[in-house]
């Protein structure tokens, strides 16, 4: 995975000169795959390829705390399973269009990024920081639970801590050194991202997105919003609607 679009080369042997990809990818049949074609006379190896996009302003945090290359290895058994039946599922899919078949690819390339963050997650070192070590850490990641589920609430440091069993000072200070910000700052960012993705998925007002939002004017909501995001929420919710 290359989380940040980054160009790399795809070899056998990145010592030979690379071939540009637009010399190698063969354009589609009707209802058949891509084909890449180069070289002759040894095995055939097959390239399932795929991507998400993805507002950096929204999803920065987690982005940011990966690798600029994430290598996801297989392995064995029943999560080896799981993950090679998303990626068989995908090419059948991709092979054979049928009706609502971006939809089925779209939400099988959400599994295969969702897999692929558990099983880094699973190999972070102990020392690690950031928004994924943070979810597994036994107090940080409850508090992120509680947050997620619950980003309406009017919440205090104090009651959540209360909530993860830790002291104010102690999940404060553990919290910003995961994260890189303290409770309710990171609470405020969330409640952002939501009305972000509500703006543009519902027909509600402003107006009712700002209450939901926790903030007690429209006015103030517009002025936070585009303090975090660089935009209007007017504005954005026009390029959102334009870019369906």
């Amino acid at each position: 995975m290359l989380p940040r679009d980054d160009t790399h080369l795809l070899g056998s042997d990145l010592h030979l000169a690379p071939t540009l990809a637009d010399n190698l990818v063969q354009p589609a049949a009707d209802g058949e795959l891509m084909r890449i074609e180069h070289g002759g006379g040894g095995e055939k190896t097959r390239f399932f390829c795929g991507f998400l996009r993805y507002d950096q302003r929204l999803c920065g945090p987690m982005l940011e705390t990966l690798p600029r290359l994430l290598r996801v290895p297989l392995g064995g058994g029943p999560a080896a399973a799981w993950l090679t039946s998303l990626l068989q599922a995908g090419a059948r899919e991709t092979a054979a269009p049928r009706p609502g078949g971006e939809t089925v690819l779209a939400k099988l390339s959400e599994l295969l990024f969702v897999e692929a963050l558990r099983r880094y997650i699973e190999l972070l070192p102990e020392q690690q920081t950031g928004w994924l070590a943070g979810l597994r850490d036994r107090f940080v990641g409850r508090a992120l639970a509680l947050l997620h589920e619950r980003p309406e609430r009017d919440w205090t440091v104090e009651e959540l801590a209360a909530s993860v069993g830790l002291s104010r000072s102690s999940l404060a200070q553990r919290f910003t050194d995961f994260i890189g910000q303290p409770p309710m700052q990171y609470l405020t960012r969330w409640r952002l991202t939501i009305a972000a993705q509500r703006l543009i998925s519902e027909k509600a007002s402003l107006a009712r997105i700002a209450e939901d939002s926790g903030y007690d004017s429209e006015a103030a909501f517009n002025r936070a919003f585009k303090r975090a995001l660089g935009t209007t929420p007017a504005a954005w919710r026009r390029a959102g609607v334009a870019q369906r």
